[in-house]
């Protein structure tokens, strides 16, 4: 190896990390600073919303696409952290008052549970605290037993049923199927539905978001993101070299979930509402669609196919309400069998090359380019295909 190529090597990962942020930095700052004076106010919260749902996507491309373990029960974090911040805004009322809804229903005393959530400070840490403590005792009680595969996928989703049915059922303590509304709540003495409100939660949200994919960055780098690699590739023979998984995927299990319920606060401050719905198991799998579309294991695609499914929803919501779920269907069909590693996978891997040869250009090579350019190495190639 000459002189020249052994110092370029150990610049290579720098230089792609300094590449990484530069694009990083330049997102953040059209979305935050440019786009709030392009879009709508309505397209703005749209987008606002999007980028809550980007984060939670970041959780589940953390625990999936780098530790390998599929969790269709997301929906449990994403509401423990919008209920949480719900409650606070529902008891910012005079002293002794109880919420609208309790009233109705012939509550006479706020449940206990309810009392530490008119201190923010309290809720702030709650949000993301509660979904990452029920996710490690979850966690850790399904992988001390060695419990992986579809099987911990199942359990998950049976857990997401036992919270919504908690949530749904007693509707004087959560109102029920209505759930809790924050539109006409104020929060620190502004209406939380005004656009200055709304305006300084999409900035939040972009924040958070960005905030998340540096920690999912520094998790899925270094020694323990190789050990959560190795556990998604062999954990047999992680064991065997003498490591203990549970901790790692508790660990994992945790972060995912606490970046879960900071997604549903912001969701819920930002479409006024936070209801059992978000615990239905359609919801937690379409978490799961965006990560898929966008590319698991690479932190990146999950905030690109969230932002791009959601849009999409939208739009298509908008123009034919009908079709949305056949083309969410149509998607998901079409990255299992044609994308099965997402976009990001596809721009990694063959999408090069197959852009070059709809350009009419020859397929880039690594070695031996005279060879693979070569008619008669090409008329050999075909005859032995045939």
């Amino acid at each position: 190896m000459t002189h020249t190529a052994a110092t370029n090597l150990p610049l290579a990962k720098p230089r792609k990390l300094l590449w990484e942020t530069g694009v990083i930095a330049v997102i953040t700052l059209i979305c935050a600073v440019l786009l709030p004076f392009v879009l709508p106010t309505f397209r703005l919260k749209f987008l606002g919303r999007f980028v809550a749902l980007a984060t939670a996507a970041l959780g589940i491309d953390l625990i999936w696409g780098y530790t390998g373990l599929l969790s269709l029960g997301h929906g449990i974090f994403f509401a423990l952290g919008g209920y949480s911040l719900a409650m606070h805004l529902k008891l910012q009322i005079p002293e002794g008052e109880l919420p609208n809804f309790m009233v109705n229903y012939g509550v006479a005393k706020l449940p206990w549970f309810w009392q530490p959530f008119h201190s923010f400070p309290f809720t702030l840490v709650a949000l993301f605290t509660i979904p990452a403590l029920v996710a490690a005792v979850l966690g850790y009680l399904v992988f001390r037993n060695r419990i992986r595969g579809v099987y911990f996928s199942i359990l998950t989703q049976a857990s997401l049923l036992v919270f919504f049915f908690f949530f749904k059922g007693p509707i004087e303590l959560f109102n029920g199927t209505n759930g809790l509304k924050t539109d006409k709540d104020l929060i620190f003495g502004v209406l939380a539905s005004s656009n200055q409100a709304q305006l300084v939660f999409y900035e939040l949200s972009i924040l958070c978001l960005l905030l998340a994919y540096i920690l999912c960055r520094w998790l899925t780098s270094g020694r323990f993101g190789r050990t959560l690699i190795a556990i998604r590739d062999d954990e047999n023979r992680m064991r065997f070299s003498g490591y203990n998984p549970t901790g790692f995927k508790v660990i994992v299990f945790a972060v995912s979930a606490a970046l879960a319920g900071v997604a549903g606060a912001l969701y819920t401050v930002q479409t006024g509402i936070i209801s059992p719905s978000t615990m239905e198991v359609p919801f937690s799998i379409e978490m799961v669609i965006w990560v898929a579309v966008g590319g698991r294991g690479t932190l990146i695609g999950a905030v690109l196919g969230t932002i791009l499914v959601s849009i999409a929803r939208t739009l298509l919501s908008e123009q034919f309400p009908e079709f949305w779920l056949f083309f969410q269907g149509g998607l998901f069909l079409i990255v299992v069998t044609v994308l099965p590693d997402g976009l990001m996978g596809w721009f990694k891997n063959e999408g090069p090359d197959q852009m070059r040869l709809l350009l009419g250009r020859p397929r880039k090579v690594m070695t031996y380019p005279s060879l693979a350019e070569d008619p008669e190495v090409e008329y050999e190639r075909q005859n032995l295909r045939n």
